[in-house]
C-alpha cells in the first residue's frame, strides 16, 4: 500500500512539472511572437555556453541540482557539496569547428567553506578575412579567442541554506582587438527538507561596460582632401557594449527522498540502488527572450547514469540527452561524462567531461 502511495505521489508530481512546462511554453511562444528589440546588443556571448556534459545532458536544468565542480556556472552555491579536492575538465565541440573548454579546481576551506578557481575558453578557430571587393578571401586569417578567469568562494550558513559568489576577469578578442572588463556571479540554493526539494536562484555577469581596443584602431588621414600637407594620425572610437546579464530559477528534486520512496533503498555495503533528480529551471536573459528547461537524471547503483532533458524558448536547442559513468576506489571518485544536443540547423553539439574528487 505504501509503495502504491508513493507511486501514485511521484506520478502526480510528474504531470504536475509537465503542466508546469506547456504552460511556461506558451508564455515564452507569447514573448517571443513579438519583435524583441536587444538582440545582438550584448557581447561576451560565450559566457551564456554552458559548462558540463552532465548539466547540458538535462538541457541545464541544473542550478536546483549542481553539487559538483560545474557548479561554478550553474550556481556557485553548490560547491559547498564537493567535500574534498575536486577538478572538472570539460569541452564543447560547437558548431563550424569552433570550440568551448572549461577547466576548474576546488579546495575545501574548512568544513563549511569551498574555495574554487576556474578557466573558460572560446575559440573559433581560423576564420579567413572578407572583403566587400574581395569576398572569396583576401588570403589572410583572424581568430576570435575570449577567454575568462574566475575566483569562486562558496559557503554553507546552515544545513539549509548556502551563497557563492564569483568574480571573473573576462577578455574577449579577434584579429589585433581586444575587450575586457570583470563579471560577477551570485548564486544562492536552500534545501527545503520537503521531499527532496531544494530551490535556487542566481544572478550571472553583473559586470561595467566594455569596449573594443587595439592597433586596428588606429589610422593616418588626410584632413582636407585635396590638399597637400602630411596625414594626421587618427583614433577610431568603437562603441560600448553590455555583457550578457541573466537571472536563473531552479528547482531540484531527489524522487527517493520522500516522493518515491522515504529513503533511497541501498545493498550491504551502501551503496545506492537507485537515485532518479528531476530539475526545472527558468532563464532571463538581457538580450534574448526567456528560455525554460526541465530535464531528469537516473543513476543505477551509483555507477552509470542516463538523462534526458528539454528546452523550451531558444531557437536553436531543445532536446539534450547524455550519459555518465562513476567509479569510487576509497577517496578517490572518477567520472566520464557525454552529452549531445541536436540544434535546429547547425548540426549536433558534443561535450565531454572529466571529473575528479580526492583526499
Amino acid at each position: 500500500m505504501n509503495a502504491w502511495l508513493h507511486t501514485t505521489r511521484g506520478v502526480a508530481i510528474l504531470i504536475a512539472l509537465l503542466a508546469c512546462t506547456s504552460t511556461m511554453r506558451a508564455q515564452v511562444i507569447t514573448v517571443t511572437a513579438g519583435e524583441f528589440t536587444k538582440v545582438g546588443l550584448s557581447g561576451g556571448q560565450f559566457l551564456k555556453i554552458g559548462v558540463g556534459a552532465r548539466a547540458n545532458g538535462m538541457a541545464g536544468a541544473y542550478s536546483g541540482l549542481a553539487n559538483d565542480v560545474t557548479a561554478i556556472f550553474w550556481n556557485a552555491a553548490g560547491l559547498v557539496d564537493v567535500k574534498e579536492y575536486g577538478v572538472d575538465f570539460s569541452h564543447t565541440f560547437w558548431f563550424a569547428s569552433m570550440s568551448h573548454s572549461f577547466a576548474a579546481g576546488v579546495i575545501p576551506l574548512s568544513e563549511k567553506f569551498r574555495l574554487a578557481a576556474s578557466f573558460t575558453g572560446f575559440s573559433s578557430g581560423d576564420i579567413m578575412v572578407t572583403t566587400t571587393a574581395q569576398q572569396d578571401g583576401t588570403g589572410g586569417i583572424y581568430n576570435v579567442n575570449d577567454i575568462a578567469v574566475g575566483l569562486t568562494l562558496a559557503g554553507e550558513l546552515t544545513e539549509q541554506f548556502a551563497f557563492g559568489l564569483t568574480g571573473r576577469y573576462v577578455n574577449n578578442a579577434f584579429s589585433d582587438m581586444a575587450a575586457s572588463g570583470v563579471v560577477f556571479d551570485i548564486g544562492t540554493r536552500y534545501k527545503t527538507g520537503f521531499n527532496g526539494l531544494t530551490v535556487a536562484f542566481s544572478v550571472n555577469n553583473l559586470g561595467t561596460e566594455q569596449h573594443y581596443d587595439g592597433s586596428n584602431t588606429t589610422t593616418s588621414t588626410n584632413p582636407v582632401d585635396g590638399v597637400n600637407q602630411a596625414p594626421v594620425d587618427a583614433q577610431m572610437q568603437t562603441s560600448k557594449f553590455s555583457v550578457p546579464l541573466s537571472f536563473r530559477a531552479g528547482l531540484g528534486i531527489d524522487m527517493f527522498q520522500g516522493i518515491m520512496a522515504d529513503a533511497p533503498e541501498t545493498d550491504v555495503d551502501g551503496t545506492k540502488l537507485h537515485q532518479w533528480l528531476v530539475g526545472a529551471d527558468f532563464e532571463t536573459y538581457a538580450d534574448v527572450p526567456e528560455q525554460f528547461a526541465i530535464g531528469t537524471e537516473y543513476t543505477f547503483r551509483e555507477f552509470i547514469s542516463l538523462r534526458a532533458g528539454y528546452r523550451f524558448g531558444n531557437d536553436q536547442f531543445g532536446i539534450s540527452g547524455g550519459v555518465g559513468l562513476r567509479y569510487q576506489s576509497g577517496t578517490f571518485l572518477g567520472r566520464l561524462d557525454y552529452s549531445i544536443s541536436p540544434t535546429e540547423t547547425l548540426g549536433l553539439i558534443n561535450r565531454v567531461s572529466i571529473g575528479l574528487n580526492f583526499d
